[in-house]
Parts: structure tokens; sequence; C-alpha cells
């Protein structure tokens, strides 16, 4: 058991295919505890009570496997600001309640310097005012579309319905504290994390 002092809470903002996890995993590399709240809920879809609700609320979503189908999910409720309401209360509860624990967890080992909160609605959900320092990763809309086209993931139509239920992108690079530019390659975001970091861990 280590000292339970207080470690700074870094909150990442940023649009869809902005890069924040890419963003948050350079923190992690640095000493960071990272909390990655998109995984805590693909966790949180595979226990039975939360599959029965989902199941109950947006009918069979399932794959062949018989596990919740994220994709179908996500084409259900973000068309909709009223099933994106009942699946974040579904979810949410179960997320920040993991959140808290993960902080504890954290301000408890030595070694952790800071801790990094990847989470995809950080202020929707009010969680900005548990961070300590909030950071924006600004990226051109083609390059995140490019991305996401990349991945698999999204077109960018799809790319505009998602964040039309999000806080907008001005609005979240206003209230951060820092902004990390990730237009260019890897080797620079790297940089602008390294040195955001070490001015967080030396100055506070």
């Amino acid at each position: 058991m280590g000292s339970s002092t207080k470690k700074p809470v870094i909150g990442i903002l940023g649009g869809i295919g902005s890069g924040k996890s890419t963003v948050a995993a350079e923190f992690a590399k640095l000493g960071c505890g990272l909390i990655d709240a998109d995984e805590i809920a693909h966790k949180l879809l595979e226990k039975k009570y939360v599959k029965e609700k989902i199941i109950a609320l947006f009918g069979p979503v399932l794959d062949s496997a018989g596990k919740i189908d994220r994709k179908k999910l996500a084409e259900i409720v973000f068309v909709d600001a009223d099933k994106l309401a009942s699946l974040t209360k579904i979810l949410h509860p179960f997320v920040l309640a993991r959140t808290e624990q993960l902080i504890n967890q954290y301000n408890q080992e030595n070694q952790v310097k800071a801790i990094v909160l990847d989470m995809p609605l950080l202020i929707e959900v009010g969680w900005e005012k548990r961070c300590d320092r909030l950071i924006f990763v600004d990226c051109e809309r083609p390059l995140r579309v490019q991305r996401m086209r990349e991945m698999g993931l999204f077109d960018e139509n799809k790319i505009k319905i998602r964040e039309n239920f999000q806080i907008s992108l001005d609005n979240k690079a206003a209230i951060a504290e820092n902004t990390i530019n990730n237009n260019s390659g890897l080797s620079a975001l790297v940089r602008q994390v390294a040195d955001i970091f070490f001015g967080i861990i030396i100055n506070g």
C-alpha cells in the first residue's frame, strides 16, 4: 500500500476520431493510471442484468455469439436522443462508480504520477468538475473522417450524427487548459503529451 495522496486527474476532450485514446495511452506510458470508460462500458455489456435491460429496451441487438452487438446498438441510439439517454441511464452509474473505484486505487499507488480519464461523454455527464486539468485534442475533420474510415468504423454522415449528441467542439476547446494538435504525425503528438505531462507533475 502506498500513500493515498490525491493525484492530478487529467480529462481528455476532442471530437470522434481525433485521437483521444492515443493521447491517453501516451500519458499512460509516462506513468499515468489510465481509466478507459469505453472499456468499462464494453465489459458491462457482458453482464447478464445489463444485457437483459438493453434487450428489453432495444430488442434483440445480439451478434451470432449471443453478445450485445455494439455496432447494432450504436446505430439505434445515435439517431434518437431519447434512446441514447436511456442507454446512458443504464450504463453510466456503473461506469462512474467503477471510475471512482479506479481513481481511489490509483491514488494508493506510489508509482502512478497522475490519472488520465478517457471518457467520451466527459463533459456531458458533468465529470469535467472531477478533473484538475482538461486537454483538448484538436484534429481537422477530414483527417478524423479518414481515420475512422481506415478503422472501418464510421462514414462522415455517422460522425455528424454522433457529434450532434455531444457538446460542440468549440465549447470543449474553450474550457480546456491545454490543446494538443493532432494534425501531423505521432512523434509530434508524443512531444506535446510529454510537455504537458511534465508541466502538470512539476507545476501541478
